[in-house]
């Protein structure tokens, strides 16, 4: 606790935005480590009434699969330890033992391929990142992302060809959302087969990961000219058919699809896997990079008078995860993505200059803003997704002195379970075994219970005595 004590006060004595210096890994590691401390402000999982993986609301489940992503490759690239317990602890958590396939009986009621597939990402990533393992008689990180891409396989098995295949939006067909099949769950499908690909060598994978290329591409949603991703399409049951393309185009469905098919070039060196990737690079320059500047930003929303909601806030920083994932996997962009992530660390630096308040518990003065399209601005959007954002770009540019991901035969350590999951398309979770610690909870509320009613009869009869 002493050194925590030592670094949270050095980390209060300077902004961000005065910080910063993109090609000093000095400055890279203290900037970052002071946007992290204010980003795990946010979460209370590891408190005393908290539950270990989930972030307090308005954030959604899926978000804080995405905010352990990013401690994990923050602990990779910069070395600091500091959160690695608590990313331990929530994932093992949420990860859904025995299964292990990060489906928790919890979020059932609102479960997504995509929020799935964050949690099975961010295995992934523990995996790519040899962070330190679980206990080895639970679900490990490789397994955990096994067990997601084969209950997408099933679901896509289900569809029997509607709309050529794909994955629905939702797992569960009482969801709103589930007659929708978008980019982001099977970009999510996606990227998870090519990773799995390059990690295990195992040819299914890699198979798995073209089909679902080819289809995302055969039905329009990557155009095979501009390699724009669109968000998705709605299926009719009634007619077994695919509707109109719906033409928005998010900055996390770019990425998700850029840097699985790095994944795909570095595990096949395929000449086809290099032209999407540089046809993916090319429309995430144009289309998520301000004409005057270079800054990113989120072009569906960003400037609308409606604005962001809670999720695209947050969208910036897995655009720069994954441009930092292609830049490892695909060196030859490697130039290209370091100006980029560059821009980004001085566009949200500048922005992360909030006070602390109602809405940020971190030290005055690091809060990061949402917009970096304003200079040195902050617009008071305050939020996981911003922190996030700024954490991302200010530590992926320590690209140069990071090893690409690991890889089976390549420092990766976690073990594997190539049969993991569930056999079902839509595996209703489990209720947890009955403990010792139930029981006596049980007896202990029933023993209350009976107490309650004998002392009502007998305040009852009391006053028929009286």
């Amino acid at each position: 606790m002493k050194s925590l004590a030592v670094g949270v006060a050095s980390l209060m004595l300077a902004s961000p935005a005065t910080a910063l210096t993109v090609d000093l890994t000095t400055s890279i590691k203290d900037t970052a480590g002071t946007i992290a401390y204010g980003l795990v402000k946010y979460y209370h999982g590891n408190t005393t009434g908290g539950i270990p993986g989930l972030l307090p609301g308005p954030y959604f489940w899926w978000e804080a699969g995405g905010m352990f992503g990013h401690l994990i490759d923050y602990w990779y690239y910069t070395g600091d330890a500091t959160y690695n317990d608590i990313t331990l602890q929530a994932m093992m958590h949420q990860i859904n033992a025995p299964t292990g396939d990060y489906l928790p009986r919890n979020q059932s009621n609102a479960m997504g391929n995509d929020d799935q597939g964050f949690w099975a990402m961010t295995s992934m990533m523990a995996a790519e990142a040899a962070f330190p393992n679980p206990p080895s008689d639970t679900p490990q990180w490789l397994a955990g992302a096994q067990a997601v891409f084969n209950e997408y396989v099933v679901r896509w098995q289900e569809e029997n060809g509607l709309c050529g295949g794909g994955l629905r939006w939702q797992v569960y067909s009482t969801l709103s959302g589930y007659d929708y099949k978008n980019s982001i769950a099977n970009g999510c499908f996606f990227n998870i087969a090519a990773r799995l690909a390059r990690f295990t060598k195992n040819e299914t994978y890699a198979e798995w990961a073209t089909k679902i290329y080819e289809w995302e591409s055969g039905i329009g949603l990557i155009d095979n000219e501009t390699y724009a991703v669109y968000d998705g399409k709605y299926i009719f049951e009634n007619n077994q058919t695919c509707g109109k393309i719906q033409l928005v185009q998010f900055s996390y469905n770019a990425g998700i699809w850029l840097a699985g098919t790095a994944a795909m070039y570095d595990a096949t060196k395929k000449d086809i896997w290099e032209t999407r990737v540089n046809g993916l690079l090319n429309y995430t320059q144009g289309m998520f990079l301000s004409q005057d500047g270079g800054h990113l930003w989120e072009p569906p929303c960003e400037q609308t008078s409606k604005g962001c909601d809670q999720n695209q806030v947050s969208f910036k920083g897995y655009i720069i995860r994954f441009l930092a994932y292609t830049a490892k996997t695909a060196p030859w962009t490697a130039d290209t993505v370091s100006k980029i992530i560059a821009q980004a660390a001085k566009d949200a630096v500048a922005s992360c200059i909030g006070p602390a308040d109602a809405k940020y518990m971190g030290p005055d003065g690091t809060a990061c803003g949402f917009t970096w399209l304003k200079g040195a601005t902050y617009d008071g959007l305050a939020g996981v997704g911003p922190q996030m954002n700024a954490l991302a770009a200010v530590f992926y540019n320590l690209q140069k002195s990071t090893k690409p991901p690991a890889t089976s035969d390549d420092r990766g350590t976690s073990k594997g379970n190539p049969n993991a999951g569930s056999t079902m398309a839509q595996p209703m979770p489990e209720p947890r075994p009955i403990v010792t610690a139930d029981r006596a909870g049980a007896a202990l509320v029933t023993l209350l219970i009976t107490a309650g009613i004998v002392g009502s009869s007998w305040f009852l009869m009391a006053d028929v005595l009286d």
